[in-house]
């Protein structure tokens, strides 16, 4: 979105200091930054502001500080924390939009979900949505923050990391409409049990207007109880008759993609997902209920779904040129995104198959038994695990310490055979799938 330098200043209740210039957009990041955008340098690990001269370098004319202005020409808005700075930049440029807001929150699957309805609603809306995982107190505003000036349908993804962070996010994003997929016991050394992150998630709900839409997981209790949270109108989605949109005569091809047949309130269809995994028909089912609900005719929700490109590191795959076949998962993993992606290996054609995993973040007391599940899951599964500096996967799996270890242990390898590849994004095992994949 375009705003005046003093457009900023009077949303952050800052001091402009040079020329007022126009900007479009912001940036925290003085690497990727575009000249027409707003740098705003963060004080975290690393002081932004140090940054702010390799910004100008990039040709920015326009930057908050909180450091007072010198660093040579160009314009600077001066304000007491741009952090605060950039969120309340956000409710201006939310203040600007008619049309829909979506939030998506959940334990799983809300990049998914948040995927799949941005390419649903485009189908009828310009609209825009949060890039790769944005989903936090700085990725939310930048998304309000880069929607063009036309658009008529936002997707924002909200993460969470203890009860009142999703009410903040809420606060700035002031969501029409919210998804909540799952809740699970995943982060619990930050939540401590699934009460409160049900608590957290449902904060979403809290949010709506009472014209709003609130989309609820009908198969999990802990989530389509929140319907008593809020006064808005609520659709549920699952996998049974019950549910206001449901889907059954489900399969998937030998690409993993899943086909369903599609029940809702505005009629019923076949679909095809371009998505992998079994798992993704849920996550589809949470996009048709909210765009459905505001309005999108169900033959452009079908079409929508059938070309959704799902963001990176997330059931990608691939056949090296010697015949394996990588089912790249690597973004991050909990207990119920593991076990949905063993599935999923399962079900693939193949020889002989194999889980490359990383260490499952953020478990807490219940880590040690988690981990242990997974390796059962995978023997019965007859699913052969290589645990990468991952002691807690047990007895049963074979060990190694690091990527390249574990891509030597894979030296057997032969045309036909499978291989996941998983871990929390502190692993970073899509190393492995390159490793592979070059041969």
């Amino acid at each position: 979105m375009r705003f005046k330098a003093s457009d900023v200043a009077a949303a952050t209740g800052g001091r402009l200091i040079g020329p007022d210039t126009t900007i479009d957009g912001a940036s925290i990041d003085s690497r990727s930054v575009r000249p027409d955008q707003l740098f705003v340098p963060i004080v975290a690990d690393r002081d932004g502001h140090d940054f702010i001269g390799k910004a100008r370098e990039a040709g920015v004319t326009t930057y908050l500080t909180s450091r007072g202005a010198g660093h040579g020409s160009g314009t600077a808005i001066e304000v007491r924390d741009t952090a605060l700075a950039l969120a309340d930049l956000g409710r201006a440029a939310r203040g600007r939009l008619t049309g829909p807001v979506v939030g998506v929150t959940g334990s799983v699957g809300k990049t998914s979900t948040k995927d799949l309805l941005a390419s649903v609603l485009t189908t009828s809306y310009v609209t825009a949505a949060n890039e790769r995982s944005f989903n936090n107190e700085l990725g939310l505003p930048l998304t309000l923050l880069g929607a063009r000036d036309d658009t008529e349908a936002v997707v924002v993804e909200m993460g969470a990391r203890g009860v009142g962070h999703i009410a903040l996010l809420c606060d700035i994003a002031r969501p029409t409409v919210g998804i909540v997929t799952r809740v699970e016991g995943v982060h619990l050394e930050l939540f401590g049990d699934i009460e409160s992150v049900a608590r957290a998630k449902g904060e979403l709900i809290e949010a709506l207007p009472d014209d709003g839409l609130a989309v609820l997981n009908n198969d999990h209790p802990l989530v389509v109880a929140m319907a008593d949270r809020t006064s808005a109108t609520v659709l549920r989605y699952g996998f049974t008759p019950d549910a206001d949109v449901y889907a059954d005569n489900i399969s998937l091809d030998d690409e993993l993609r899943g086909s369903f047949t599609l029940h809702s309130p505005w009629g019923s269809t076949a679909v095809t997902l371009a998505a992998r995994g079994e798992h993704q028909i849920s996550n589809a089912l949470a996009a048709v209920a909210a765009a459905g609900g505001i309005g999108v005719p169900v033959d452009r929700i079908a079409a929508g779904l059938g070309q959704a490109a799902i963001s990176g590191l997330r059931m990608e795959l691939t056949r090296t040129e010697g015949g394996v076949l990588i089912l790249n998962d690597a973004y991050n993993a909990n207990p119920t995104s593991m076990a949905a992606a063993l599935d999923s290996l399962a079900t693939l054609a193949a020889s002989r198959r194999v889980a490359v995993l990383g260490v499952m973040a953020e478990l807490g007391e219940s880590a040690p038994a988690e981990h242990l599940t997974i390796t059962e899951r995978a023997r019965a599964l007859g699913v052969e695990v290589i645990a990468v500096d991952a002691p807690d996967y047990g007895p049963h799996a074979r060990h190694v310490a690091t990527v390249d270890q574990a891509a030597a242990a894979l030296s057997d390898l032969a045309s036909g055979d499978a291989v996941l590849v998983k871990g929390s994004r502190v692993a970073a095992l899509e190393r492995v799938a390159a490793a592979l994949t070059a041969g």
